[in-house]
């Protein structure tokens, strides 16, 4: 907040004081409890009366355009940086197709759910959100998950995240919300970090967020690979037949590959040994023809199910547990073609959640009515105009036509004398009423006010069971990421707010953090509303329990000395290839081994190059003289003992063992071990990769469950 110089004229009106002498630096102030306190206007100078809603009408009705205080919030929040995006700038893209699997032709109008087999073309761009363009992929933070599918009717974009939730209820809060996670302004640091005492402040000042918080601390931030990872559309919204029908939906993008995350210290190394770790692995999962792909699910409900749910399907910061709506498989997105230019494409794509064709449509969800907004705005200030559909990776691929001309780079404007409708030159487009988009109609009533509805106020519930619904191990992360990001704030009466909130999500949970942050226990915080304290668990909110069923599409490491058993190695990759499972070689020299039968096999990864982090499992494939080489290297010291701390599942050749004894885990051999000594060890090894992690070894490691199944 800007401060008032004791030199500057001032004239009293009441108990309002009005700085005269320094215009720009404050303006009317009015009294609190607290003190002297500025009072918020907009640019205009208008005083601000409430700064936590958009104007709606009625408390659960549309946002309304004549919201000057929003409109001009968003637009200069949307026009903040340049060239790069404000949010979501460090992105990845690829192309692909979806397909739809099933039909809804009665459900909805939309085209390409007409007809099973149905493909249309799809653009997808993965993201962070708080870290600028060169920031490393593994910050912890929410994906962006954005999907452009170039139907026959049009660009529909489902700009999505991967959590179905988010932290705000209201999108005029989303200016404060990423100003307050974005680097502090006076130092310009952290860097795609929200561990600081500006974020934290926000948000233990605003208990909406607490559902959200417990997503970002899980390991859902920090995932594996972008082919891993799930897809929402947080928002509801509608599907409309033919007949003008609404049913609400839910969109899910389900990874094949199941789900899977790193571990937190993995994800500093890995920012560390590879920033473009994300980047790296999509690149090569498509190049070598393992195709990426999800199912589109869709949770499909009516008035009466929204009428009775305990929450408002319109709050964003709520699911609809998989439990009480079953997801409908309906279609599969495949990616199997990278860009030809990143800046062309995956720089220059415009999402607009406005973007919808006939048969989808909106829910006055308020976050989602005001991206509907922000997003059209943002294109026009980073693309350079109004005429960013006239980039090729933003153009439709159907035909189009409209009388809109002019403006920057304009690539193409109406031909002919008539650049109007209506016009009685019998030239240009006609609208269709047959064919054309037509909202919804719902009714909408109620005082035009600036109103958070009731149903929006409980905000502990929902966070309570994403928490009960993680397995012992994922609480404990949780536990550990808040314990880490709070310890980096400064302010002690933060932290202790922050665990209040805790208080009303798990007991347990609160506990924990306290004592990680050595602070007494705090009061809970009074919520809003009582939370419901029995909601059932929701297995679909573990990655643990919605892992993968195979080890396809992982990395294995093999670490491979000269004068290594050729049949074990041989064995090894062909196991691999078998499961689908890619592997990389790392050795001493990046020239590569020359194995017992005097076969020479390149390397992929000199042994400093190539921790342990960048792979999901690895396999010790050592001879008796390599055993002794590479005994006192402190890279291979690494290699092993980060892959037995991250819970990797570790295989070994009888000469490793001395490398083991080396590492200092020699004494802590455990089931996550496959020795190797036989051929028929190697698939052994490649089964018990299945399970991605040998979790019971945490507590060697010095992770400790806080409540623990």
């Amino acid at each position: 907040m800007a401060k008032v110089t004791a030199q500057a004229q001032k004239t009293k009106r009441g108990s309002r004081t009005i700085d005269l002498g320094n215009p720009g630096n404050g303006g009317e102030t009015h009294q609190n409890a607290g003190g002297v306190i500025e009072t918020l206007t907009t640019q205009q100078g208008t005083p601000v009366a409430d700064d936590q809603n958009t104007l709606r009408q009625g408390a659960r009705g549309p946002a309304l355009l004549e919201d000057f205080h929003f409109r001009e919030k968003i637009f200069h929040f949307d026009h903040e940086r340049i060239p790069e995006r404000v949010v979501h700038a460090r992105g990845y893209a690829a192309h692909g197709f979806f397909e739809c699997t099933q039909a809804l032709s009665d459900i909805t109008r939309a085209d390409l759910f007409q007809r099973k087999g149905e493909r249309v073309p799809a653009f997808v761009r993965f993201s962070t959100v708080a870290g600028s363009k060169g920031s490393p992929d593994l910050a912890r933070d929410v994906r962006g998950f954005a999907v452009k599918l170039y139907t026959k009717e049009g660009n529909w974009d489902i700009v999505g995240n991967n959590i179905p939730v988010f932290f705000i209820q209201d999108a005029i809060k989303f200016p404060d919300l990423i100003h307050a996670a974005k680097p502090e302004p006076d130092r310009d640091f952290p860097q795609a970090q929200t561990a600081h005492d500006n974020f934290w402040d926000f948000i233990s000042l605003t208990p909406e967020s607490m559902h959200m918080v417990m997503w970002i601390m899980s390991d859902r931030t920090i995932p594996r690979s972008f082919r891993f990872m799930e897809g929402f559309g947080v928002h509801t919204f509608r599907l409309v037949n033919a007949k003008g029908k609404s049913t609400f939906v839910k969109f899910h993008w389900k990874p094949v590959l199941g789900l899977q995350s790193v571990a937190w210290n993995e994800a500093v190394k890995i920012n560390g040994a590879d920033p473009d770790f994300h980047r790296r692995d999509l690149w090569n999962a498509i190049q070598s023809g393992n195709f990426p792909e999800w199912q589109l699910g869709v949770q499909l409900f009516d008035d009466a199910f929204a009428a009775r749910f305990d929450f408002d399907v319109l709050d964003p910061t709520k699911i609809i547990p998989e439990e009480l709506v079953p997801i409908k498989v309906v279609g599969r997105l495949v990616l199997d073609r990278m860009v030809d230019n990143f800046f062309a494409e995956t720089e220059q794509v415009a999402f607009c959640t406005q973007n919808i064709v006939p048969g989808i449509d909106f829910s006055n969800d308020p976050l989602l009515q005001g991206r509907n907004f922000s997003y059209l705005d943002t294109q026009i200030k980073r693309l350079g105009g109004p005429n960013f559909t006239h980039i090729p990776i933003n153009a439709p691929k159907c035909p189009f036509a409209h009388f809109q001309q002019d403006g920057h780079m304009a690539m193409r404007n109406p031909v002919g004398r008539a650049n109007y409708e209506p016009n009685s030159w019998g030239a240009g487009p006609r609208e269709n009423p047959a064919k054309g988009f037509t909202s919804f109609a719902e009714e909408a009533e109620g005082p035009k006010q600036r109103l958070r509805s009731e149903t929006f106020a409980d905000h502990y519930s929902q966070a309570r069971q994403f928490y009960v619904s993680q397995t012992g191990v994922e609480q404990s992360h949780i536990a550990n990421a808040l314990i880490f990001e709070l310890s980096k704030v400064e302010r002690t009466d933060i932290r202790s707010r922050m665990v209040s909130h805790l208080r009303n999500i798990d007991e347990a949970l609160a506990a924990a953090v306290a004592d990680g942050l050595g602070l007494e226990m705090p009061p809970a915080a009074k919520p809003a509303r009582k939370p419901i304290s029995d909601l059932p668990p929701s297995a679909p909110l573990s990655i643990v329990k919605n892992g993968p069923q195979s080890f396809k599409g992982r990395k294995l490491g093999i670490l491979l000395t000269d004068g290594a058993d050729a049949t074990l190695f041989a064995a090894l990759t062909a196991a691999c290839d078998k499961e689908g499972t890619q592997y990389e070689v790392i050795a001493p020299k990046i020239a590569g081994v020359t194995l017992s039968d005097r076969k020479k096999v390149p390397a992929q990864q000199k042994i400093d190059g190539g921790p342990s982090v960048l792979y999901d499992a690895v396999a010790l494939v050592i001879s008796p003289k390599g055993a002794t080489l590479l005994a006192t290297d402190a890279a291979t010291k690494d290699f092993i003992s980060d892959a037995f701390a991250h819970c990797k599942v570790i295989a070994f050749t009888a000469a490793a063992a001395g490398l083991l004894q080396a590492a200092g885990i020699a004494d802590k051999v455990d089931a996550g071990f496959v020795p190797l000594k036989e051929d028929r060890d190697a698939a052994k090894f490649i089964k018990s990769c299945r399970a991605l992690r040998y979790w019971a070894r945490e507590k060697d490691a010095g992770v400790h469950p806080v409540n623990a199944k």
